[in-house]
């Protein structure tokens, strides 16, 4: 058994932000990934302008910059007579925080735990799962963990955070259970590539949608990371149906794409997710907190999943680091914690439901008609709405900036 003043189960874009800010503190914290590395593709990859400029703060903005990348420009929505209006425009944003990068999470991960491995606090267990939690007197006092080899140990923390995803075992292992709100669809994530010719083009984000389901396309360096969106549960249906027939359903809500559709070659390449929409009403417990999709788990709807996480450490981080080098972490902090995180989860949740209930439950149940024309009015009209929207989604409504002791340059 080993002592550390805290413990983090879980190593995606919250518990890495956490372990950087607390160790940049010089605070002893462990981050546990059950994984070998972080490769695992079409995680979240939008990094939008909050991030970027986090990134800034914490001195890794030209390393940022550096890795392979692409810009998504505005936002437009289709009219249904071949126009396109621009419901969010990344132009009214100030520079350099006016646009939205495209990034390999695995890529903004490695920037980051590359960064908290400079600091002599800070150290990442890959290949470790933390399988449950350690109890004193109904207060957490840290976790047990089983690594590849099958060895198991157990680290005793003044603080243990989940950060662990939508299904998480520290959660559950403190009796924490998210509730649900319903979601009708699934997403099925693909590649497609991206000629030449397109490489040097911003991409701008077209949601298609009929009656036969909703295409989103974000634009990566050499290829095109394709969402579609079809009823929760369709997964078996399609399989059923057969790939030529998924791929004239994909080509003619994409018609542009139809030249590379046959890139398709089996179900194998067709990433199914099984999407949730979900928030604990108490985040924490004595000696505990859950974080990022732990606490919350968002929608792919507006591509903001990983940025709020990110947020959610940056606050984490600097509002436990005082408490953990005085060794002592009371409970009116972890609720002071979820209390600021609180109002930018649940603005950005009721965007997403508005989403799900006018576009996509419509286009998964076969009664779309178009986008809902009080919101194409708007967006033509409402010339706000187009600097509004860019705010909101690049920013969120309280955006995080990192502590003063762990900015560096």
């Amino acid at each position: 058994m080993e002592t550390q003043d805290c413990v983090i189960s879980g190593g995606g874009p919250a518990g890495i932000m956490l372990g950087l800010i607390l160790a940049r503190a010089g605070v002893k914290v462990t981050v546990l990934e059950k994984h070998p590395d972080f490769l695992r593709d079409f995680r979240g990859d939008t990094v939008h302008p909050a991030t970027i400029r986090l990134l800034d703060e914490l001195g890794l903005g030209e390393k940022f910059r550096a890795l392979p990348q692409s810009r998504l420009g505005n936002v437009g929505l289709p009219d249904g007579c071949g126009n396109i209006i621009t419901f969010s425009d990344f132009d009214t944003l100030a520079a350099p925080y006016d646009y939205v990068a495209m990034v390999p999470q695995w890529d903004l991960l490695n920037l980051l735990v590359e960064a908290a491995r400079e600091e002599p606090s800070f150290r990442l267990l890959l290949n470790t799962e933390a399988t449950w939690l350690t109890m004193d007197n109904g207060t957490v006092t840290g976790v047990t963990y089983r690594n590849s080899a099958g060895e198991e140990g157990e680290i005793r923390a003044l603080l243990t955070v989940a950060c662990d995803g939508r299904h998480s075992t520290t959660r559950a292992a403190a009796g924490l259970q998210p509730f649900e709100y319903p979601v009708s669809f699934d997403t099925w994530w693909f590649r497609l590539s991206r000629k030449p010719a397109e490489q040097a083009q911003v991409g701008m984000l077209v949601p298609r949608a009929s009656r036969q389901g909703i295409v989103l396309s974000l634009s990566r360096p050499t290829y095109y990371q394709i969402a579609y969106f079809d009823a929760k549960g369709a997964d078996a249906r399609l399989r059923r149906d057969g790939l030529e027939a998924f791929k004239q359903r994909i080509a003619s809500l994409m018609p542009e794409y139809a030249d590379r559709i046959d890139e398709i070659t089996s179900f194998d390449d067709l990433h199914h997710l099984d999407v949730k929409l979900n928030r604990l009403k108490t985040w924490y417990r004595p000696g505990f907190i859950a974080l990022g999709d732990a606490a919350h788990a968002m929608s792919p709807a507006g591509g903001i999943g990983i940025n709020l996480a990110i947020q959610d450490g940056v606050a984490a981080g600097r509002m436990l680091a005082p408490a953990l080098k005085n060794g002592a972490v009371p409970v009116t902090l972890l609720a002071a914690i979820q209390r600021r995180r609180w109002l930018p989860m649940v603005v950005i949740q009721r965007l997403q439901r508005m989403l799900h209930r006018y576009v996509f439950t419509p286009a998964v149940t076969g009664t779309f008609a178009g986008m809902p024309r009080p919101l194409l009015w708007a967006a033509d009209n409402i010339r706000p709405i187009r600097k509004i929207m860019p705010r909101l989604v690049g920013f969120g409504p309280r955006p995080e900036h990192a502590p003063d002791f762990a900015r560096r340059g």
